[in-house]
């Protein structure tokens, strides 16, 4: 597949899959510097790929194609109404979006992995894991708070790009689980999508098998890559 991609890229290690036990997972990574700018990684999105801190990269498995890119068309969403309750029922908490990362976010990571997440990669979070993961040189995400009063209980991180959004990733206080809060953090997104005119909300990865990611399948309608072409999935 990395054949033809018209940049130089390098070929991890295999090591084991974070999603589906028995697996190796092994990742192609953007070598060539001129795609770390916002521009040049939009076209890169587009593709499949995706960042994680500095790096861009893409699921290459040598046994396994289970990992498939999504993003949902802004301009087509519609909330369902399961999903108007979950955006109804946390109306009273405050969303505000800053440009710059802020002291009170690691806590709350924290707190969310190792209170939500015992059982992966993540675990135990440590500052160190949290920059590496989340904090970017080359790129200046936005960053999604909610609040309850004068309470931080919702961060979401997002790459904000001249055409698109791209959800890197979220979290929030556990005690507030009740509220579905992964849920409206990218309901969230997606407003502020069709308020700034951006085609799309990229979500990542979805596996099909992977009961953790079955999430994403709520918002429709849904686009996977495949074969390099977009399509409508659900």
């Amino acid at each position: 597949m990395s054949d033809h991609l018209p940049f130089k890229l390098g070929l991890s290690q295999s090591f084991p899959c974070s999603y589906l036990d028995d697996e190796q997972e092994r990742l192609l990574v953007v070598l060539d510097e001129s795609f770390y700018r916002s521009e040049r990684f939009e076209q890169l999105l587009n593709m499949g790929f995706r960042r994680s801190g500095d790096q861009i990269y893409r699921p290459h498995c040598e046994h396994c194609s289970a990992c498939q890119a999504i993003r949902i068309p802004t301009a087509n969403f519609n909330k369902s109404k399961s999903q108007k309750r979950k955006f109804n029922k946390a109306k009273n908490f405050d969303l505000k979006v800053s440009h710059s990362s802020r002291e009170n976010y690691y806590p709350l990571y924290e707190k969310y992995i190792n209170q939500r997440h015992k059982d992966g990669a993540m675990y135990p979070a440590n500052y160190e894991q949290y920059q590496s993961f989340l904090i970017c040189d080359w790129l200046s995400p936005l960053y999604f708070e909610l609040w309850h009063d004068n309470q931080l209980i919702a961060v979401a991180v997002t790459d904000n790009l001249s055409h698109s959004l791209s959800a890197i990733y979220t979290f929030f206080d556990p005690d507030y689980a009740d509220y579905s809060l992964g849920s409206v953090m990218i309901l969230h997104q997606i407003e502020y999508a069709q308020r700034h005119a951006k085609h799309h909300l990229y979500l990542g990865y979805y596996i099909e098998h992977c009961n953790k990611m079955n999430y994403k399948r709520q918002f429709k309608p849904l686009h996977a890559l495949e074969n390099n072409v977009w399509h409508l999935y659900l």
